[in-house]
């Protein structure tokens, strides 16, 4: 998943100019060397000064052949002081879910159980065949009642998995995940033209995810009487602002109702 970026040829313009006096006499060949040199130095400085943890995913966001599974990672500080204690027990619903629970479970007082919607591949790691041995993953069909009770989790995560339905069966999914909740809801969708299904994922989901904008979403949501958790919006967008934090997906925040 980890790329290195491409360096680009330096702005040429960017070089201060050296010596004027004596520039006359300096071979093109020269001065061209001193540009090259300093316009390595430069880049090399800006791309060490990243993070070396959230770069290569934060650079397959912006490629457009990420995830919103992927962009949890950079969205759960912010996740934490919008919903402070109901961080402790956690369900995400989406694909890839291993990768969100091991991150979760390494949160102090945190537990966290993931629900993959589709077939696990056969090549999955070690670590993914311990969370499902141990039944902290579990594979189910999102489109029938979840293998929970009621309540039995303060918050639930979604993430690349409600594109792939269509409305007749949102109406069966949304309840599940009102129902088996009890603090909360986050919802995380791909944003129209800023994402596109990897050859992998097609092959996987049968289908290419249908990007909705947010105005179709709040219209569905309200219709399904889903009410917005308005605390929880302001504490993440607060959050998100003072670090000058902008997701790569839609993120909504809703209450449970019973």
């Amino acid at each position: 998943m980890s790329r290195r970026p491409t360096r680009r040829s330096g702005d040429e313009g960017s070089i201060p100019f050296i010596g004027s006096m004596q520039s006359k006499t300096r071979s093109p060949l020269l001065s061209i060397g001193i540009m090259v040199v300093g316009a390595i130095f430069v880049l090399g400085y800006m791309f060490g000064s990243f993070g070396g943890s959230n770069r290569s995913i934060v650079s397959n966001i912006e490629s457009g052949v990420s995830s919103c599974t992927a962009e949890i990672q950079l969205a759960f500080p912010y996740l934490k002081k919008a919903y402070g204690d109901s961080i402790h027990k956690v369900l995400h619903v989406g694909p890839d879910t291993c990768s969100v629970v091991s991150l979760l479970l390494k949160e102090d007082d945190t537990e966290a159980w993931g629900i993959e919607p589709y077939e696990l591949q056969e090549d999955i790691d070690n670590n993914c065949k311990t969370l499902v041995q141990n039944g902290l993953v579990r594979v189910a069909d999102i489109k029938f009642p979840l293998p929970y009770r009621a309540k039995s989790f303060s918050l639930v995560i979604v993430s690349d998995a409600l594109d792939y339905l269509s409305p007749k069966y949102l109406n069966k999914t949304l309840p599940e995940l009102a129902r088996v909740s009890a603090d909360g809801i986050v919802i995380l969708s791909g944003y129209p033209g800023h994402q596109r299904a990897k050859v992998a994922e097609l092959s996987k989901f049968g289908r290419p995810p249908k990007m909705r904008s947010s105005s179709w979403w709040i219209r569905y949501f309200m219709q399904t009487g889903l009410e917005e958790n308005e605390f929880a919006v302001k504490k993440f967008e607060q959050a998100a602002t003072k670090s000058s934090y902008k997701p790569a997906c839609q993120i909504f925040h809703f209450k449970s109702h019973h």
